[in-house]
């Protein structure tokens, strides 16, 4: 059944605007006012008063940017069965809501439960729809690693990691939220239908973080694979070279001596021979090696397309 309710929009600056709607009101209005002053992370107070009123208040963090830690937008509510106060929420911060039909329609509710639950509906739709640009940048760093696997695509994995943290830490208070409510089965004033749709935005929110979660962790073990077969190709490349050079060094240490008696000197085909000696010992070092098969693919030309290039 519809009730008289009101809804106060204000911002946190304007004192002469606030102070009224609280002498008008009870419910420790005076108490979250202070809250709002000083607080600047999210919040959540749930009270049951002896009157039987269901009061919830807090804080929410509505869009963050993702590279600067202190440009996020945050707004503050009270919220009865009468009542809806927020502070400081700007629209003009959302680019997929239209102010003006969402206000209609939030004026139509029923109470301000559902005008409250209406408004949080319209803040998941807009993360779900700019979620939209992160499985987009997703999905392109994904064929990415395929065409160009360097240490700018491990860079980029990283920043989309810490994107999706972002994300969840946007969504958890929202999460906190709705349990808070029906935890004073505040929801059962609410038309079913509309906190039906709220529930499903936030479980859809969740699904598509938790599986771009895995889909990163994916990408993040395959890059760890690829990085360790790497460095074991290169440290086995240098092995093989060090082994097959020592013949060349060892010969070269002994034959740069420069002792008085060296019967090498006088030999007439000495050169020759010491140059045949060490290509046949590289040879025979380089074949004992192919045997045990401990070359590997070093000598192999590598596919066109391979992660492992």
């Amino acid at each position: 059944m519809a009730i008289d309710w009101k809804w106060y929009q204000v911002k946190k600056d304007e004192d002469e605007h606030i102070q009224p709607i609280f002498e008008q009101n009870r419910s420790g209005c005076n108490e979250w006012l202070n809250q709002v002053r000083k607080n600047k992370t999210n919040s959540l107070r749930i009270k049951l008063l002896d009157s039987g009123e269901k009061v919830v208040t807090g804080s929410l963090i509505y869009k963050q940017n993702f590279e600067e830690e202190g440009d996020y937008k945050i707004f503050h509510y009270y919220v009865t069965e009468e009542q809806l106060i927020t502070v400081d929420l700007n629209f003009s911060n959302l680019k997929h809501i239209r102010p003006e039909p969402l206000f209609k329609q939030i004026k139509k509710a029923e109470n301000a439960v559902d005008g409250f639950f209406m408004l949080l509906g319209e803040l998941m739709h807009e993360m779900l729809v700019e979620i939209d640009q992160f499985e987009e940048a997703l999905k392109t760093l994904i064929w990415s690693i395929r065409k160009r696997n360097g240490t700018s695509i491990l860079e980029e994995i990283y920043m989309r990691r810490h994107e999706l943290l972002v994300w969840k830490s946007l969504l958890i208070p929202i999460n906190e939220l709705k349990i808070g409510i029906e935890e004073v089965k505040l929801n059962e004033v609410s038309r079913e239908e509309i906190f039906t749709l709220l529930v499903k935005r936030i479980e859809r929110m969740t699904a598509l973080l938790n599986e771009y979660e895995h889909e990163l962790d994916s990408i993040i073990n395959l890059e760890e694979v690829i990085s360790s077969h790497r460095g074991n190709e290169i440290m086995k490349t240098l092995t093989v070279i060090t082994i097959l050079f020592t013949p060349i060094m060892a010969f070269g240490a002994l034959w740069g001596m420069n002792f008085k008696q060296m019967p090498e000197l006088e030999w007439r085909y000495g050169y020759l021979l010491s140059a045949i000696f060490i290509v046949i010992s590289t040879l025979l070092l380089y074949g004992y090696l192919k045997f045990k098969g401990w070359t590997g693919d070093l000598l192999k030309g590598k596919k066109k397309d391979s992660y492992f290039k």
